[in-house]
Parts: C-alpha cells; sequence; structure tokens
C-alpha cells in the first residue's frame, strides 16, 4: 500500500516532512548495490571480522569483492538483531518500526515464519518493500504501512515483539517507548541497534557525532536517555551489547569501496575516539 492505512497524519511535523523527503529521495548505492548482491535490501551498518582478502588480487573486480563483504556483515548484523527477539511462532506477530526498504522484516519472517508489520514515514521505501514482499511470495505474512511509528495505529497488545534497526534518532525517545508499550503484550520483547552518543565525553554530541547528525538529518541521542525512556515506559533491559568493537571494521572497509559517502570518516573518528557507542538494548514488556 502507498497510503496511509490510518485515520491518523502520518507527517505531523515540518521535521517529519523532512525526513520523509530525504528517504523518498535516497537512492544511495550503498544500500541498492548492496542489496542487489542477494536481493535483501538493508539500511543499517554490517558487524564482525572483515576478509581482508578482498583487497587482494584482479583489481577488475575488487570494488565487487567488497561490495559482497559489506553485505556479509550488513547481513550479520540483521540476524544478530533477530536472534534477540526471544522464541516466537508463527501464530505471533511482530513490527518492524522504521522498516526501511524491508530487509530485517523478511529475515525475521524467514526465521519465525510469523506475520510481519513494517512501518516508514517513506512512501517510496513502502512501495519498495511491499513489491519485495510479491516478489517473494510472502505478501500474506509480511506487510509495510505508510504509518509513524509514533503514532502506529494498531490495537494495543498487537506484537510479541517490537525492534528498531538505526531508526530511534529520528524520533523522541520516551514519545516512541510509550507507543512501543502500548502496543508490546505484556511479556513481548523489544530490540534495538542504534548508535548514541556517550554522556562520558560530554554533555553535548562531539564534533563527529554532529557530523553524522547534519548528514543524515537526525539527532543522535545520548546513551542514558535510551535507558531513562524505557524505564519510565515499563520496558525492562535484559540485555545490553556494545557492538562499537564490532562495527569498526565495516566502517574501515566502506571507507575504501565505491560506495563510501564521505560520513566514514566522522563514524571512525567517534567510535575510536569514544564519543559514540553501537548498542543492542533489548528490553521485555512489563
Amino acid at each position: 500500500m502507498t497510503i496511509s492505512d490510518t485515520t491518523a497524519p502520518v507527517l505531523a511535523t515540518k521535521y517529519q516532512q523532512s525526513v520523509a523527503d530525504y528517504w523518498n529521495q535516497e537512492k544511495d548505492p550503498v544500500n541498492i548495490r548492496l542489496g542487489e548482491v542477494s536481493g535483501t535490501f538493508h539500511h543499517h551498518y554490517g558487524i564482525g571480522d572483515v576478509d581482508w582478502s578482498v583487497l587482494e588480487g584482479d583489481e577488475a573486480t575488487r570494488d565487487e569483492r567488497i561490495i559482497k563483504e559489506m553485505h556479509r556483515l550488513e547481513a550479520a548484523q540483521a540476524d544478530f538483531l533477530v536472534e534477540q527477539l526471544g522464541a516466537l511462532g508463527a501464530d505471533d506477530r511482530i513490527l518492524d518500526a522504521g522498516s526501511g526498504r524491508g530487509g530485517t522484516s523478511f529475515v525475521a519472517n524467514q526465521r519465525f515464519g510469523c506475520q510481519v508489520d513494517g512501518i516508514s514515514i517513506s512512501e517510496e521505501q513502502v512501495k519498495f518493500a511491499n513489491n519485495q514482499a510479491q516478489q517473494r511470495g510472502v505478501a500474506d505474512k509480511v506487510a509495510f504501512h505508510f504509518r509513524n511509528m509514533l503514532g502506529n495505529g494498531f490495537p494495543d497488545a498487537t506484537f510479541q515483539a517490537i525492534w528498531n534497526n538505526e531508526s530511534t534518532m529520528y524520533v523522541d525517545l520516551h514519545e516512541l517507548f510509550a507507543e512501543h508499550a502500548r502496543v508490546l503484550k505484556p511479556g513481548g520483547r523489544y530490540v534495538t541497534i542504534t548508535g548514541c552518543f556517550n554522556d562520558l565525553h560530554g554533555r553535548q554530541p562531539s564534533r563527529a557525532v554532529s557530523q553524522i547528525d547534519a548528514h543524515y538529518i537526525c539527532d543522535i541521542h545520548p546513551r542514558s536517555e535510551y535507558f531513562a525512556a524505557m524505564s519510565a515506559n515499563n520496558l525492562i533491559p535484559i540485555s545490553v551489547v556494545d557492538l562499537t568493537a564490532a562495527t569498526i571494521p565495516y566502517w574501515e572497509l566502506r571507507a575504501k569501496s565505491s560506495v563510501a559517502t564521505g560520513v566514514e570518516d566522522p563514524f571512525l573518528t567517534a567510535y575510536k575516539e569514544g564519543s559514540f557507542h553501537y548498542l543492542m538494548i533489548a528490553a521485555d514488556r512489563v
């Protein structure tokens, strides 16, 4: 579907409209070319050790090898997130908040066989992802909606699990977690993988983190705010994994690729100076 299937306005502020415009127009090769490797299109970064042998051998095919390796690392990130969702069955329903072109939703459906709803404020992403669902033959189980994660329009206690994969930096965390808690079943699981700035580095984002904000027109939150907002909304963290060291190799490889966007240096600087962390947080709804 390409129009909102809820009566609530999807784009409530000028900022939300600007974010939607950005993603409606986005055709970045770092997302498209990587997705073309396997047909699964992600909108997040990668984790794991790099096979640096991709830099060796025939120069003519060097970039192709780098692209495949980057896609392997982003697929590993999606697999890691999905593993944190808990024990799910085919009768469960789960929500991908900020679903992009659908990559993690398809990974979750393939893993558990359950119904997946994805939501995005980008109509172009919703079109693309629903087309992917049709091509994969899973449109009866995986559906994408033009909706706002701060007011998703689903009934209370609809979902057994919800996740955000690198999308929380576009919204107020207290509003987001209140809405997630509303539609999560008691005992349901929430998972996020996100970049956050290190409170110990200062009260404001570092210069490198501010450059990342400017690149993606987002507002990266401090680490402490995630836990404060979860606690205020009946989401109790059960697992926190610092993935910073695990994602640095991805960025080092990406900087050597043809799909580098110029944001690689700020990411590497922020991670290595300690002003920025890449975290997985899993929490249960109580």
